[in-house]
């Protein structure tokens, strides 16, 4: 998965007060709180001002919510469809590998029913899914089945339509691509407009097509479950390709070789078997992260600072716009180099 959407929490130093909630009743959730609130208690600085912040976010209705504070602002507040084990700590960097757990992997993509009209877009590539409908030519769309002499000067014009069309859909795509980097573009619709669409999206858009079975903008029908199918099917394919380039060109294995991976900027993905939760040493900079005080000590850094490995490898990842991905074929942190 890529990482930018935890990459504000890093433009803030610590402490980061990080707070996991399961799915609460309303009466519930406001006793439960105050409960969390005694186990984070006062420590030093503004951090009543940031269990305030954190309390206004915790009292939301949500299956679960992994909250992340510091200096009196709430940084980043997700709500997870999974609910997550319960947890408050304080820490130097937020504890976010539960929430990337279960969050599950964010694939920057775009889905496209298309038709003689022109298309619905829904973009996913941040926070909020964003919806929009493109029509250029809106008239004629339909053939005439009248025969004469017009006949075949109505179906020219109705097919130079139904293309400009296309033509408009495929100029909005290739904007998206640019934009948001997508990985994958989900297209269902009408055949000849997902003809037409491909004859005029540009290369980078057309390799990122996988044609959809289901779906219509009056009747969106199975679209969903195709979607999240070729979604699944691409991570799934993701995951694999990452893993045989790993074992292809021996990539590091392990947190001290790894951690000089990310400081040296090489790493393409982290591929992590779950939580981390050995300490491991980091500094101010993002990429400021060891087995060993003293190799950073080496690096420039004064007074290194104990983490949990995982949160100072998140980091490091976000940072350097490195990939994360979970997989049970690994038993340790292991890397995929750039180069």
């Amino acid at each position: 998965m890529r990482l930018d959407f935890i990459r504000p929490l890093y433009e803030r130093k610590g402490p980061y007060a990080s707070v996991y909630l399961g799915a609460l009743t309303g009466p519930e959730r406001k006793t439960h709180w105050h409960s969390v609130r005694d186990r984070l208690g006062e420590c030093a600085g503004d951090a009543k001002a940031t269990l305030d912040a954190l309390e206004q976010e915790a009292l939301g209705a949500a299956a679960g919510r992994a909250l992340f504070a510091t200096h009196g602002d709430v940084v980043l507040a997700e709500s997870l469809a999974r609910a997550p084990y319960e947890l408050a700590m304080w820490s130097p960097l937020p504890h976010v590998t539960p929430m990337l757990m279960r969050r599950g992997e964010n694939v920057p993509h775009i889905r496209v029913i298309v038709d003689h009209a022109g298309a619905e877009l829904t973009v996913f590539g941040g926070a909020v899914p964003r919806r929009t409908t493109v029509e250029a030519a809106t008239w004629p769309l339909q053939k005439t089945a009248q025969g004469g002499w017009s006949q075949k000067r109505y179906e020219r014009a109705a097919d130079e339509a139904w293309e400009k069309n296309a033509v408009a859909v495929a100029h909005e795509i290739d904007e998206q691509v640019r934009r948001i980097g997508t990985e994958l573009i989900l297209v269902a619709g009408e055949p000849k407009s997902r003809s037409y669409l491909m004859h005029h999206l540009g290369t980078k858009s057309a390799d990122r097509v996988v044609m959809v079975e289901h779906g219509s903008r009056s009747n969106h029908g199975q679209f969903q479950e195709d979607v999240e199918r070729a979604l699944d099917d691409w991570l799934d394919q993701r995951r694999a390709r990452l893993l045989a380039r790993h074992e292809e060109f021996a990539g590091p294995v392990g947190m001290a070789p790894v951690a000089h991976a990310l400081r040296e900027g090489r790493v393409l993905a982290l591929l992590m078997p779950g939580e981390l939760p050995q300490p491991a040493w980091i500094g101010e900079g993002g990429t400021q992260v060891a087995t060993d005080p003293d190799e950073l000590r080496r690096w420039g850094v004064e007074h290194p600072v104990q983490e949990r490995s995982d949160s100072a490898l998140a980091r490091a990842a976000a940072m350097t716009d490195a990939e994360l991905y979970f997989t049970d074929a690994v038993s340790d942190v292991a890397a995929v180099l750039r180069y």
